[in-house]
């Protein structure tokens, strides 16, 4: 079974059609070129949770492990602390 989805803009424009399986809709986001073009072109940054797992997934040298895992450290805390604060700005828009 395939699922076809859009992505869309906040304008609602087309950016591209997602073609997949219907057991494996979300594992776009495990692949890191998929991510990095969203991110270029959309400005979504990918899930911690999806940027750890693609750490695990890549054969890294220990050198390469110790390296991107501090890298990850600072990008989980950072993306957490955007969060808080997209959320308190939107929570005084909406009020």
């Amino acid at each position: 079974m395939l699922i076809e989805t859009d992505s869309l803009r906040l304008d609602g424009s087309e950016t591209r059609r997602h073609t997949c399986t219907a057991y494996n809709t979300s594992m776009y986001h495990y692949n890191p070129s998929t991510a990095l073009e969203e991110l270029n072109e959309e400005a979504t940054l990918p899930n911690p949770v999806h940027v750890r797992d693609m750490l695990l997934r890549h054969k890294l040298t220990p050198d390469q492990s110790i390296e991107l895992n501090r890298m990850f450290v600072e990008y989980q805390r950072f993306f957490g602390e955007t969060q808080k604060l997209g959320k308190e700005i939107l929570r005084r828009l909406a009020a």
